[in-house]
């Protein structure tokens, strides 16, 4: 992938990209509001959510092992991932002892970040996604754009041109005759899914929350195909950040308020799942738990940066945001866009990409992502943060540096300095309007700020010249 800077330079020239990404997010936006407006509590509701997180990040290393342990317990079993290519290595394995050559997914973004259906498919396994959104990814040999709603760069006729095109890739064909009315989209979907949630015998999934006190993980979805995929087969893999465990169920209570209404709009979700080991003749016989660290550790020992483990993926902050609105979630090169993207990417990964060195700054900095966060994590403040550390470690852009290191010689050296505010002076009489160079982006959408008639030296002098001769000021 490209910098976002390149990628965004692209995106935002396409028409249709832009009008999909519009419409789709102030209607969330709009309806986010209104569900978040039913309740009176909202801002203690958020002040709770963000001390829970805190205090267990704090905690970690304790709710971690207490997890295991009720894990265990009840007959699952625990494994630990240092990083991405550990534990896709741990799932293939899992799977292959399996003998089965199929799977099926309950969407997760954690197996999004580790790239695990590549690594699935270069050992012969099939990886099929269940959530519609992320089918309709899938079937397009698409990546996700969005946290919430992954195709939301589709719109209802490019969806109904995939499912035409490529569901009888993957064993049964679209009805001929399929228009792009939502209900028989999702009519095709089902009939297309049904088959392999009746077939899988492995299914593989995140979790939203993991509670510690008992060794129970949550999955909450709106359409039923978690349900499936976490019943019906009889191995069940779940890989999961080890920022998600919570302390104990009534720490879960606040988070099942604060996440439907900042993602779907919705009181609670339809679907809320939990499971706790294995049950006998009740769900799958075998279940496994992939505790993935893949950065995470490093985020918490930044005093700063460790906030944005506090996220909850409901993804509001994307949905308000100007930049993902007109740049779409691909330009971020990482599973997680927009906002959160932005400052967590950079953490996960690095920042010795040019990549991700470039997404802290791929915002405005106008705060609406903090407004809308249901669990306060101050993403101005960590971009900012962020941004020090690009140009610390001298990852930062070329033409920036260059211009920073201008400005500091210039302003060390006072004739220097002088002269410099003479010549742009000469601005002001050509009435310049648009930077020529690197600066001609800046002004692309913004007029070049009128210059003053003088200088603040010069104003200084004049005026202190008046003050010793007797004149006015």
């Amino acid at each position: 992938m490209p910098a976002f800077p390149a990628a965004a330079a692209v995106s935002t020239q396409d028409a249709r990209l832009r009008a999909n990404l519009r419409h789709a997010t102030h209607t969330i936006r709009a309806k986010r509001a209104a569900a978040v407006a039913e309740l009176a509590d909202w801002p203690a509701l958020r002040e709770s959510g963000a001390a829970l997180k805190d205090h267990t990040m704090r905690h970690l290393d304790h709710y971690l092992v207490q997890l295991e342990e009720g894990v265990t317990a009840a007959g699952g079993h625990v494994h630990w991932a240092a990083d991405a290519a550990e534990a896709n290595r741990i799932v293939t394995e899992l799977v292959r002892a399996t003998g089965e050559t199929e799977v099926v997914k309950v969407k997760s973004m954690a197996t999004q970040e580790i790239g695990l259906n590549d690594a699935l498919a270069a050992a012969g396994i099939s990886a099929y996604e269940t959530d519609l959104a992320e089918l309709i990814v899938q079937l397009g040999d698409d990546r996700p754009s969005h946290i919430l709603v992954p195709a939301i760069h589709r719109n209802r006729s490019e969806i109904r041109d995939i499912f035409t095109a490529r569901m009888q890739d993957w064993g049964r064909a679209a009805p001929h005759n399929l228009t792009d009315d939502p209900a028989e989209l999702a009519e095709a979907a089902r009939l297309h899914l049904r088959e392999k949630f009746l077939r899988a015998k492995v299914a593989i999934s995140g979790a939203n929350f993991m509670v510690a006190e008992t060794g129970t993980l949550v999955v909450v979805e709106s359409e039923g195909n978690g349900r499936m995929c976490l019943t019906l087969p009889e191995t069940l893999i779940s890989v999961v950040g080890i920022e998600k465990v919570v302390p104990t169920w009534q720490d879960l209570e606040v988070f099942l308020q604060l996440l439907p209404r900042s993602s779907t709009a919705e009181r609670m979700n339809p679907y809320t799942s939990t499971w706790t080991g294995t049950t006998d003749a009740d769900g799958p016989r075998s279940f496994h738990l992939v505790l993935l660290d893949n950065g995470r550790t490093d985020t918490l020992a930044d005093r700063v940066g460790r906030q944005a483990l506090r996220c909850i993926r409901c993804s509001a902050c994307l949905n308000v945001c100007p930049v993902y609105e007109r740049a779409g979630g691909h330009a971020y090169g990482s599973a997680y866009p927009g906002p959160i993207g932005a400052i967590l990417t950079p953490q996960l990964r690095g920042i010795a990409s040019e990549v991700d060195a470039s997404l802290p700054f791929a915002s405005t900095l106008c705060g609406a992502c903090y407004e809308v966060c249901p669990v306060a994590i101050d993403i101005p403040e960590v971009l900012v943060h962020l941004r020090e550390r690009v140009v610390e470690t001298g990852a930062g852009h070329t033409i920036e540096r260059s211009i920073m290191r201008a400005t500091r010689w210039i302003l060390d050296h006072p004739r220097a300095l002088r002269a410099g505010q003479r010549l742009t002076a000469l601005g002001r009489r050509l009435r310049l309007r648009r930077l020529p160079g690197p600066g001609r982006a800046w002004t692309a959408t913004r007029d070049l700020p009128a210059v003053p008639a003088e200088s603040f030296r010069d104003w200084w002098r004049r005026t202190e010249n008046q003050r010793t001769h007797g004149g006015t000021r």
